[in-house]
Order: C-alpha cells, then structure tokens, then sequence
C-alpha cells in the first residue's frame, strides 16, 4: 500500500487471544488467618463459603476457607450457640460490642418503710481493659430519668483485677415504691487511668425497678453493654449545670425538684413544735458545675419576731445533703393548728441572690401526705413523725 509520498506501508494484524481463567475464587481475608479468639469461638459462627464447583478439565476445585485456628478448635466449641453462657445468649448484636465486654453481679432491696433503695455490688468477671496490662475499676450508679449528679452514687476503686470484687452497698434515701415504677437503674463499670484525666466506661447495664418486689431481695447477673451515647438537649439551660440531664429524661426534668425528709413533733414537756430538717435526696442543679450548695429555710406563719424564722447551715457541692438539725416553734396546740409551716430549700451563692430550689407548705389546708404528716403531728404529743415529701416550684410567701 502506497502512502501520501508514494512511501510503502506496512499493515500488521494481531489477532485476539481466547484465554479463559476459570472461575473467580474468593480472596483470602486477614481474618480467616488471624480470627478474633474467644473462648466461646464467635469465628465458627461466621458462614462458610460454599465449594466451588468442579471445572470440565480444569483441577479439583478448592475447598471452603479454614484458619489453622479454626481446624484446631475442640468439638464443644465447634457446637455454636448452644455452648454460650445463658447471659451471653440473651445479648442481640456482635460480639465484640456485648458479650466480650463482661458481666455484673448486684443484688437491689427496696425498703418500703423507709423509703431506701439499697443496691449492692457484688463482682465483676470477664472485664474488657481498653489498655493492656493491669486494670482499676469501679462501678457508677445512676437513677434514671433525673439529673445524673443528683443520683450518682459509686464504688470505691479495686486495682489490678480484670474480675473485681466490691461488695459494697449503694444506698438510695428518699426512694418510693411509685419512683420504682417509673425509674431505672443504671449502672456503669468504668476504668481508672493515670494516663487519663477522666475514667472511661468499659461497659454498662440498666435495670427497670418496676420489677422489684417492695422488702424483697432479688439478685442479678447481667452482661455489660456498650455505653449508650445520648445527645445534649439544646432547650435546657447549659449555664445552670441543667445540661446534665438525660437526652430522655427532658419531659419530667422540669417537675423534678428534689424532695426532702422533715420530723414534726409536738413536746408536751417544752410546749411547742419540734421541727427537725434531717436530709435532702436528688436536688436540681443549680451552679454551672453541675452541683448546689442547698440549705433550708423554715418560717411558721402568721407569726412576728426573729424567732419564726431559722436556717441551717450551707452543705457545699452536694444534690444530697444531710442536716440533721432540729428547730423549736413555743406555742399551744391549738394556736399552732391554725398556721403554716413554710418550707424550702436555696442554693446559696456568695455575692449574689441565692437561688431558690424548691419549696412546700404543711397546714390544715394543705392536702394528701402533707396534710397527714402535720395533722397526726398535732394530734399526738410526744412522738416524732418523719416523713419524705417532694419539692414544688412555688417560691414561698413570706408576707403576713
């Protein structure tokens, strides 16, 4: 063939290669030579590959994909589930994130009469370090819904054990047989560090008290979880400490004051009102820290003079303040019958107004347990009458 200058060109032709490769076999993973080994084998609870099928005139198809590790595991492991611990096979989801992350071993006691919840933590097996080496646990409890400070209760620390022992009791005061049956109890193992400013969560589970039988202990092993992440409701106010509330907990956060334990007794002897403020129990936070620093204020009404009102001493950095103090009201019994106890709990600030917490009012005209605790009060001499009643959101009238 002549080109554009009479020049010769030369064609050449390459003609296509028919090559078949067979089939594509799968691509051996890192996993399949290094698989995750727990005692319970969760590598054998992965599907096999299925055979490949035999080629025409092609060499004998490979077998499915084994580990070493797998070909070496003993039959009672190759059994699969029906091995698993009872609580591991209770767990939904992968391995990694439940069932390899420990148990906790606790008993719960509801005293009805007097308003405790006693939780008692035995052990701990199993425990996931997020380090290698040596670990430092406790366990935090926390009531929920409600401020996370204000519940917040944990164990001493034990050192250098994956499987601690605490058995120690966390004691709740102020808990009903109605906060058991809307509240849930969670608790969360948490690893200490020197090498880090705050102790992180290995794990944590959550129990609703509703199940608890009131004078009844009920004991419970259970597996940890992984910690439930909840997001920072934008509508609380941040600058009050408020935001430590729970991301479900925003519908009753408001109603939720904190509640408080008053003693009232008649002295026949002394010929007055005994009125002792012994303890506060899940106050709401009022500094930014997340904490109060409550005292109470009690103001018989109508009365004058200095002497109807008192005030106990500060409690610092505390939503669960203990006073034990005792306040004496002069009067007959029936003159006393005609006025109003006013009750209510501040959050004191150097410098500035004291922050008002919560409040109540214990009268003839006052209604429910309110009404009883000042009633049999009067009715009785000599006899002390304690009683817990929650904290409303009325600022007290000190007129009259």
């Amino acid at each position: 063939m002549a080109g554009a200058r009479g020049e010769k060109v030369t064609m050449q032709e390459h003609m296509a290669i028919n090559v078949s490769p067979g089939p594509i076999r799968p691509i051996r993973q890192i996993s399949d030579y290094f698989p995750h080994f727990y005692p319970f084998a969760p590598a054998l609870l992965r599907p096999r590959p299925a055979p490949l099928p035999a080629l025409p005139n092609g060499p004998a198809p490979e077998t499915a994909l084994s580990s070493p590790v797998e070909e070496a595991q003993t039959p009672t492991a190759k059994a699969g589930v029906s091995q698993l611990p009872q609580c591991l096979e209770e767990q939904d989801g992968d391995s990694d994130e439940t069932t390899a992350l420990g148990s906790l071993e606790f008993t719960l006691l509801l005293d009805q009469q007097n308003c405790v919840l006693h939780c008692t933590i035995h052990r701990a097996k199993g425990l996931k370090p997020l380090d290698s080496g040596s670990i430092d646990t406790f366990v935090k409890a926390n009531l929920l819904p409600g401020t996370s400070k204000a519940s917040q209760l944990r164990t001493r620390t034990v050192r250098g054990s994956r499987g601690p022992r605490w058995d120690e009791t966390l004691t709740y005061h102020g808990f009903t047989c109605q906060d058991a049956g809307r509240k849930t109890l969670r608790l969360c193992v948490c690893e200490e560090s020197r090498l880090r400013r705050r102790a992180e969560p290995l794990g944590e589970l959550r129990v609703p008290l509703k199940k608890l039988v009131p004078n009844l202990t009920r004991s419970f092993n259970i597996c940890l979880e992984k910690r439930r992440l909840t997001k920072r409701p934008s509508s609380l106010d941040t600058a009050r400490g408020m935001s430590l509330y729970e991301e479900e907990v925003v519908e009753a956060a408001g109603e939720e004051r904190g509640r408080i334990l008053l003693s009232l007794c008649y002295s026949s002897q002394r010929g007055g009102l005994l009125v002792g403020v012994l303890r506060c129990a899940h106050l709401a936070p009022m500094d930014a820290n997340g904490y109060s620093d409550p005292f109470v204020r009690i103001f018989l009404r109508p009365n004058t003079g200095k002497k109807s009102k008192y005030k106990t001493t500060v409690r610092k950095k505390t939503l669960n303040p203990e006073f034990n103090e005792e306040f004496f009201y002069a009067g007959q019994r029936e003159e006393l019958a005609q006025k109003t106890l006013l009750v209510s709990v501040w959050d004191y600030d150097l410098g500035t107004a004291d922050d008002f917490i919560g409040g109540l009012q214990l009268s003839i005209n006052a209604t429910g347990e309110k009404l009883r605790h000042w009633s049999e009060c009067l009715a009785r001499s000599d006899r002390r009458l304690e009683l817990w009643h929650p904290l409303d959101g009325a600022p007290p009238q000190l007129g009259d």
